[in-house]
């Protein structure tokens, strides 16, 4: 009798979708990840199934004129329905290990098991820092990589979707608005995050459109926060004394995890990448040396990623086999969706779509 021996490239096949599965559920941005127009970050593989450099996510703008009444022609009377592109361009990425022979003999588990947790959790953490450098970014250029007339030019552009400090007034100079922000009046507060929202909701141009909650179907912004300015938000009793009061609509909803605050229908988030990424940059940018921290207001369509090829592993011999190597890799690319506002040209003067930045004052 012959046994069934399941082949090799099935086995690999399987442990690479279960780890591209683990890897969707387990990074930190996981419940704000989907593949349609109502999540903050929207995921599109089309580059998985044919050949190119970069992904397009379409923008149709709303419809904004006024009903044709009564018996007026509708006819020769339609109204443009303007359309807007933006592209995540993407490329290779990835990473590996290598265990001897002998390590892996005492392994009780598989050479791909073995390296699957390290991996992973990499691989996470590349994602997230990607996320993080995409929602701090200018015009598609890593945040402190760009000029300073680059960086005016674009609070020009996105002045209805940027706060700094408690300021209110119209921004057209970066440096000097950071010079303004102090550690103490300028801190981000729930009166600051009301503000946001007001502006995400009310005189952004276009709004931002908050996203739904399937749990009780509210809609609510969401506010990924400095570590600085997530402690600092802590220290406000507004915020405190409401914390009480939500607790157990935040146990019921899988847009809320632990340590996650709530205010005015704005989710708020810590990521400690943050202040990785950025703490350096904007270190000693307010007014007398003070630290500036970041917080950004996301709605619908904020982020796009975009996947060729999903995380899939390899594997290697060297030393006449007695070392043997695993590496995941994927091609994807990740980027802040910004449309152009320019009345005829698609990419000019461009605009986060779904967001709202904000710099506070805050201290180490």
């Amino acid at each position: 009798m012959t046994d069934t021996v399941v082949s090799a490239g099935l086995t690999v096949e399987q442990w690479d979708d279960k780890f591209f599965t683990e890897y969707l559920t387990e990074n930190r941005f996981a419940s704000e990840m989907g593949t349609n127009e109502a999540n903050i970050i929207q995921v599109k593989e089309k580059l998985s199934k044919a050949p190119g450099d970069r992904i397009n996510f379409a923008l149709v703008n709303r419809l904004k004129r006024a009903a044709i009444l009564g018996r007026n022609s509708l006819e020769g009377a339609e109204e443009d329905m303007t359309s807007r592109s933006f592209e995540v361009v993407v490329g290779k990425r990835r990473n590996g290990v290598r265990i001897s022979e002998t390590d892996e003999q005492f392994s009780a588990i598989g050479l791909r098991e073995a390296a699957k947790v390290v991996l992973k959790d990499w691989s996470l953490k590349d994602t997230e820092k990607l996320i993080v450098q995409a929602m701090a970014s200018i015009n598609g250029v890593n945040y402190g990589a760009q000029t300073e007339a680059e960086k005016d030019a674009w609070i020009v552009d996105n002045a209805d979707r940027v706060l700094f400090g408690t300021a209110t007034a119209g921004y057209t100079d970066h440096s000097a608005d950071l010079l303004l922000l102090d550690a103490t009046a300028d801190k981000l507060t729930a009166a600051a995050i009301s503000q946001m929202k007001f502006k995400a909701s009310v005189t952004a141009n276009p709004k931002v459109r908050p996203i739904r909650s399937e749990a009780n179907g509210r809609h609510y912004y969401m506010l990924y926060t400095d570590p600085r300015c997530f402690r600092d938000l802590k220290t406000d009793t507004t915020i405190t004394q409401a914390q009480r009061e939500v607790n157990l609509e935040m146990e019921n909803n899988r847009l809320f995890k632990g340590g996650d605050l709530l205010w005015d229908g704005v989710i708020i988030k810590e990521i400690p990448e943050m202040f990785d990424e950025l703490g350096a940059a904007l270190a000693g940018k307010g007014t007398a040396g003070a630290h500036v921290g970041c917080a950004f207001l996301c709605g619908a369509q904020a982020i796009g990623v975009a996947y060729a090829k999903r995380w899939q592993s390899r594997t290697q011999d060297w030393d006449y086999g007695d070392k043997r190597g695993v590496a995941i890799e994927a091609i994807y690319g990740v980027g802040k969706m910004s449309f152009g506002s320019h009345a005829t040209v698609d990419r000019n003067d461009l605009k986060d779509h779904g967001m709202v930045t904000g710099y506070f004052g805050t201290v180490n």
